[in-house]
Parts: C-alpha cells; sequence; structure tokens
C-alpha cells in the first residue's frame, strides 16, 4: 500500500528561486538586547521568555523515512548557530502562524494589508498568508495592486514572513487558501490561477463533475508551476470545510491526489476555522456560530453528511473533530492530510475602525483604507492574526521555504486561546524516532513509545486569564489503506485510548505511551481540552468518552471552550 512512505520525503526546492539563510528575526536572537527591539518584537520576545522557549538549543533531528540518529546529529552541526536560539524543539523552529487573512482588497474586508501584519507581529505570528477573496475583481486588477501593499508589509515588518495567496472559490466546493512562495512570479501565477480555475470567475460553483474536474486541473496547474520553476512552490488548504457540507470526502481525496507523484499541492484542511467570535451571545457578540457554522444542507451538499456536520465541536470543524470521522479516514489510507486553524480575519471583534468615505470596489479593487468610527464594534466575529487561533510549524529555518516545507511535511499542531505553549510529539523504536507527520518505519514486533512534553501556557493569553490544561487524549487508528468507496468518511479503527487527567499537573507534563510490539501500521494524534465543555463523542463513548461538545449557536464564547490538536504521526512496521 506504501503506506505514506512520502511524509519524509519532502523536496526542499532548493534549485528554485534561491533565498539566502536570514538570520534568526531579532526577538528570537538573545545577542540582542532588549532596549534594541521594536514594540512588535519586544512584545514576541515576552511571548518565547514566558514560554521558556529562547536559547532552548536542541539538536537537530530528522524525521526522513529511513533517517538514523547519527544521521540526524549531523543536522545539528550544519545548522550554526541558529541551533543555540530561538524555538527549537527536536532540532526545528516552531513557527506560529495564520494562513487566512483578509484585507481591504476583499469585498468583505476593512483593514490595510500592514494592519494585518503589525496586528500578526503583536500577537506573536512569525508568518502569515494575505488571502484576499478570489472573485472577477480581484482577478482582474486585485492580485496586482494588493502586491506593493505585501512587499511594503515584508520590508516594515523584516521579522514576520509575510506570504501572498488569494481565497479561492474551489469549483463544485467551498473555499481554499492557496498560497506561492515569494518571487518575481507570485503575481503572474497567482493572477492566471485564478482567472482560469475560480469558482466564481469561471461560474463554476455548481457540484457537477465538470466543475470538480476543473478543481483539480487548478491543482495540476500550480504543480506545474513550480515543475517549470514559475514559481518555487505553491499550497493549498482546504477553508471552513463542512461549513456548507459542499466538501464532498471524494472531492477531498482528489485534491489530495491531484498532482500524483509529484509535489502535492492539497495538504489539508482547516480543522479549525476562523470567525470564533462569531458564537459569543448577544449583548456581548454577534450571537451567531463559532466559525459561522450556522448553515444547513443546500441543493450542492453532500447528501451523506449528518445535520451536527454543519456545527462546530469545540470551536473545531466536524471532519476533524469526531473521532472516527472524515479526518481519520483520511489518515487511515496512509497519506497525508493535515490540520491547521486560522482566524479568518475580516472585520474584528470589539474594533473601532470603519472602512474610510468614497472609493468604489469595483473600480478601484479595494476599499479606502480604514478610519475611526467612534464607538466599539461588538456584531463582528473574528479576531486579529494570533488572538485566539494559532497553527505552530516545525520549521528547520526562518524562511519563506521552510515554512511551506514544515506545513507540507505535516509538522503542525494547533491551539485556541493560547491553551498551552509547546506541545512535543515523538514515537521511538528500534533506534529511531519520528515527529508530528512523518513516519517511523520499524521491524515487525518493535517495542514502540510514545512521548508527548506539554508545556503549559506560562502567562494570560489575549484575553487576560492564564488558561489550564485539563486532559490530554492519545487517538490512535490502524493504516487500512485505500478505500474502495471514495466518499468514505469514517474509521472503524480510531478511537481514544488514553487519556491523562493533567489538572493537577505543574510545569512542563511529560507524558508516556507505551503501545507495545507493533506488528501493524498504525497512525498516533492528540487533542488536549481545558475540560470546560465535553461530551460522548459522535460514534459513541467506546470510540470518544469525553470529546469536545457540539457548540451552541447563539450562546458559544470560545475562551471558555480551548483545545489543541496535533497533526499525525504513523508507526509502519515491516
Amino acid at each position: 500500500m506504501g503506506h505514506g512512505h512520502a511524509h519524509g520525503h519532502h523536496h526542499h526546492g532548493h534549485d528554485h528561486e534561491h533565498e539566502a539563510a536570514p538570520a534568526l528575526p531579532a526577538a528570537f536572537d538573545t545577542s540582542v538586547p532588549d532596549e534594541a527591539l521594536t514594540p512588535e518584537q519586544a512584545s514576541r520576545r515576552s511571548l518565547l521568555r514566558r514560554a521558556g522557549l529562547l536559547g532552548a538549543g536542541l539538536a537537530a533531528g530528522s524525521v526522513l523515512a529511513q533517517a538514523a540518529p547519527a544521521a540526524a546529529s549531523s543536522a545539528a552541526a550544519s545548522s550554526g548557530a541558529a541551533a543555540s536560539a530561538g524555538r527549537r524543539r527536536d532540532g526545528f523552529l516552531w513557527l506560529a502562524g495564520d494562513h487566512h487573512i483578509h484585507t481591504q482588497y476583499s469585498s468583505d474586508g476593512k483593514y490595510r494589508v500592514v494592519d494585518q501584519v503589525r496586528q500578526g507581529a503583536k500577537h506573536g505570528m512569525d508568518w502569515l498568508v494575505i488571502t484576499d477573496h478570489g472573485s472577477a475583481t480581484h482577478a482582474r486588477i486585485g492580485v496586482e495592486k494588493v502586491n506593493p501593499d505585501i512587499r511594503a508589509a515584508r520590508a516594515a515588518y523584516e521579522d514576520t514572513l509575510v506570504f501572498q495567496g488569494l481565497e479561492w472559490n474551489i469549483p463544485a466546493a467551498e473555499h481554499g487558501t492557496v498560497f506561492v512562495h515569494p518571487g518575481r512570479n507570485e503575481v503572474a501565477v497567482l493572477k492566471q490561477f485564478e482567472t482560469d480555475y475560480d469558482g466564481s470567475v469561471k461560474n463554476a460553483s455548481d457540484s457537477t463533475p465538470a466543475n470538480e474536474a476543473l478543481a483539480v486541473a487548478g491543482l495540476s496547474f500550480l504543480a506545474d508551476q513550480v515543475r517549470r520553476r514559475k514559481v518555487q512552490d505553491a499550497l493549498m488548504l482546504a477553508n471552513h470545510p463542512a461549513r456548507r457540507g459542499v466538501d464532498s470526502p471524494h472531492e477531498i481525496r482528489a485534491w489530495r491526489d491531484a498532482t500524483g507523484p509529484g509535489r502535492q499541492i492539497a495538504v489539508g484542511f482547516e480543522g479549525a476555522p476562523g470567525h470564533q467570535a462569531a458564537g459569543l451571545p448577544a449583548p456581548l457578540g454577534m450571537a451567531r456560530a463559532r466559525g459561522i457554522y450556522d448553515n444547513g444542507p443546500s441543493a450542492n451538499s453532500f447528501p451523506g453528511y449528518p445535520p451536527e456536520s454543519y456545527r462546530t465541536w469545540g470551536g473545531f470543524d466536524w471532519m476533524t473533530a469526531t473521532v472516527g470521522g472524515l479526518w481519520d479516514s483520511l489518515l487511515a489510507e496512509g497519506k497525508p492530510w493535515w490540520i491547521t486553524a486560522n482566524s479568518d480575519s475580516h472585520q474584528v471583534y470589539a474594533d473601532t475602525a470603519v472602512r474610510g468615505p468614497g472609493g468604489d470596489f469595483t473600480t478601484d479593487g479595494r476599499y479606502p483604507d480604514p478610519v475611526y468610527g467612534g464607538k466599539i464594534d461588538v456584531t463582528q466575529g473574528d479576531y486579529w492574526p494570533g488572538q485566539y487561533s494559532r497553527t505552530h510549524v516545525g520549521a528547520d529555518g526562518f524562511s519563506y521555504a521552510a515554512v511551506m516545507d514544515g506545513i507540507r511535511a505535516g509538522r503542525v499542531w494547533v491551539d485556541h486561546g493560547q491553551l498551552v505553549d509547546a506541545v512535543d510529539v515523538r514515537v521511538t523504536g528500534g533506534g529511531r524516532w519520528a515527529t508530528l507527520g512523518g513516519a517511523l518505519h520499524v521491524r515487525k514486533g518493535t517495542k514502540v513509545t510514545l512521548t508527548v512534553d506539554v508545556t503549559p501556557a506560562g502567562g494570560p493569553n489575549w484575553a487576560g486569564f492564564v488558561p489550564a490544561l485539563a486532559r490530554v487524549d492519545v487517538i490512535q487508528g490502524e493504516v487500512t489503506g485505500p478505500v474502495a468507496d471514495r466518499d468514505t468518511f469514517t474509521a472503524p479503527t480510531a478511537k481514544v485510548v488514553k487519556a491523562y487527567d493533567v489538572s493537577k499537573a505543574t510545569g512542563v507534563v511529560r507524558l508516556t505511551f507505551d503501545l507495545g510490539r507493533v506488528d501493524k501500521p498504525v497512525y498516533l494524534r492528540l487533542r488536549g481540552t481545558d475540560g470546560n465543555r465535553s461530551a460522548v463523542g459522535a460514534l459513541g463513548a467506546a470510540v470518544d468518552p469525553a470529546g469536545p461538545a457540539l457548540d451552541v449557536v447563539g450562546d458559544a464564547d470560545p475562551w471558555r471552550d480551548l483545545w489543541f490538536y496535533t497533526n499525525p504521526v504513523w508507526v509502519l512496521p515491516a
């Protein structure tokens, strides 16, 4: 079956547009004194210091499928001074980011690019993707017009990696983030992609076979641009996949498999959507649903999805939150498919800015710069990048390529409300080890151990309180190979195999789970919770005795229900 052998064999693409290995951001570099930092850098350093992530200096490692620990140690020697500073754990620099952000170049946006980047830097983001909505106007002039603003923000906030992307109206489906490595062709490639493959531009939104094929063709186009070295890299992540029920299981599999044996472009979906403040009850908030997941089936929805799939569960998408559900069905095939979390920031809760007067979006491709509106607006449902949702990527350096490589490799964990400061995952056996997104290859019968180190929140989050982790769950499923029915969205072997009560723990929590002698391929993933809201999972107590509860539309305070999730790691005996 192959069992995901590609997990470790992602190519870095160093033969494309070369980027010099940059120094660590000033906030990470302990040789830079506090007084020399900008306010945004000082804010980020305080977050790092609070989490105990300055000067960690762990040896670098590799999760290549056949890598041995001896080979891993040589990587540490080549990483130079960077290995002794910054957020290094298991050899990776863990960079927090957000891949779903809107600006005044979106028809429903408001903020300047620099506003979102400044706020992201303030809230601890190391990388950001600007993803204005695909549309006829955006394809015609928006892609070009936003680019100088993005380049100006890169120059003004050089310690924040700012990608240009767009929110793709996926033909026959929902939305997706598409972004490319910066370079001389970033505008040209995104513009051609949007013009030729956007569902809105091409009037291809209905769930038809022809439109589904157009989506796959769009991903193949991006892969071809990478092969032809027009851009160094490109990625797609599906956004809010269960919100309207139009992302069918077979479409998700088709996106994942679109580029065949070449570089994978579609690599995952939002495990948790943005718009998390939308669930705040009136009069504090807009009294809708977390993620604005308050929809129902339509003519284009996949008929197999149950009614509860249109809601969030502990702020997470049903596809991710259901143990033994759609995400697990993808992982059980032994192929990579990752989750993220982000802000989807359009209009921020409790902000005082409004769109500036005048202008015409259709003509200008943007709204006028925001101005002071004179009141606090609690009728919006978004947070700033990093204010609530974070996607943590294990990168092998501070660069655009390293972030994209880390995402493609699945070295990713996500959290809400700064529930924890760090999650380190390692499976070991037979003298080898692997971490998130990786595959541990061992002989049949090898004893395998999962070790997890969780660093609790070291200070208050952006709501002003220190979150407390109550429980960590280990979820395990068998790798059963490709499915016969590509609309499968259950994985019968996946279940919670261990729950750790950590409510009384202090300091870094080390959890150890013994898999015993492994004789069949499995994967493991983790989640943690503050314990405020739990319920029996959708597939029953034997599968998930205390999972996230269904969020209440109109009364779902996101700060009272915090979770973290990790991506999986595989164990593949042979």
